[in-house]
């Protein structure tokens, strides 16, 4: 159980639940007006800590530099969206509503048993607000803008290839045989070849042509490497948001 002089220690330590899932950051505490006990704690949960959760705080144990509540996460997150008054207390409704959220006895807490004034309410002691066990100043607090950035997937893309066929011509020289007849005179050189045979007869002879055909066959062979690159350009932009800043009159 975390008493009131803990307090100042676990403010701003970050609060996990039973399964030690991350929460956030304790905010503020608010306590008991009769007893000053500890009773409820805000965490800032949500995109950046922008959302304050109410978590009882009574069940709560310190381990270390982080504080450990048995609840779960998401039972956490769904938690009833209350808001302190203009005190800083908190109004019976709320709480009643708070506890019922939490499985816990608006007579009694859950942890320790101990009993629970009903009609009561609790103001917030934090490290902004002023509270019953600090003194007659008052503190004075305002909220600061807080920006961050997410990364998200905007788009995908691919590298295809496809096939193209295209038409190409050469020009490729062929040769052919063609049959030509030569007659050449009777000398003395070829005489006695030409009267070797019988002097009257019927002879044939044959003579195979050939001609050369242009043929063309593909083959395939790499020509280039195509590769994807991400390149990162930076931009700027502007984000808005609305702040509250209080002011002190006399």
């Amino acid at each position: 159980m975390i008493t009131i002089d803990a307090i100042p220690t676990v403010l701003g330590h970050t609060v996990y639940d039973s399964s030690h899932k991350k929460l956030g950051k304790i905010g503020q505490v608010y306590v008991d007006e009769n007893t000053g006990q500890p009773e409820w704690m805000t965490v800032n949960t949500g995109l950046f800590g922008t959302k304050e959760t109410f978590v009882p705080l009574e069940p709560a144990e310190v381990q270390g530099d982080d504080v450990v509540v048995p609840f779960q996460k998401d039972q956490i997150k769904d938690a009833p969206m209350v808001e302190a008054e203009a005190e800083g207390r908190l109004s019976e409704q709320d709480e009643i509503r708070l506890y019922e959220h939490y499985g816990m006895s608006s007579e009694h807490g859950a942890a320790s048993g101990t009993t629970y004034a009903g009609n009561e309410k609790r103001s917030a002691v934090g490290r902004d607000t002023s509270g019953p066990t600090t003194d007659d100043s008052m503190t004075r607090s305002e909220e600061r803008l807080r920006v961050g950035k997410e990364t998200r997937e905007t788009g995908r893309a691919h590298l295809r290839k496809y096939v193209v066929t295209e038409e190409e011509q050469r020009t490729v020289p062929v040769r052919k045989e063609r049959v030509r007849v030569e007659r050449e005179p009777i000398t003395d050189e070829n005489a006695d070849r030409a009267t070797s045979g019988p002097e009257i007869s019927e002879d044939e002879h044959e003579v195979v042509l050939h001609e050369e055909r242009p043929v063309a066959a593909t083959e395939t062979v790499p020509v280039e490497r195509v590769r994807m690159s991400k390149e990162t350009d930076v931009e700027e932009e502007t984000v808005h948001g609305k702040v509250r800043k209080p002011g002190c009159v006399g």
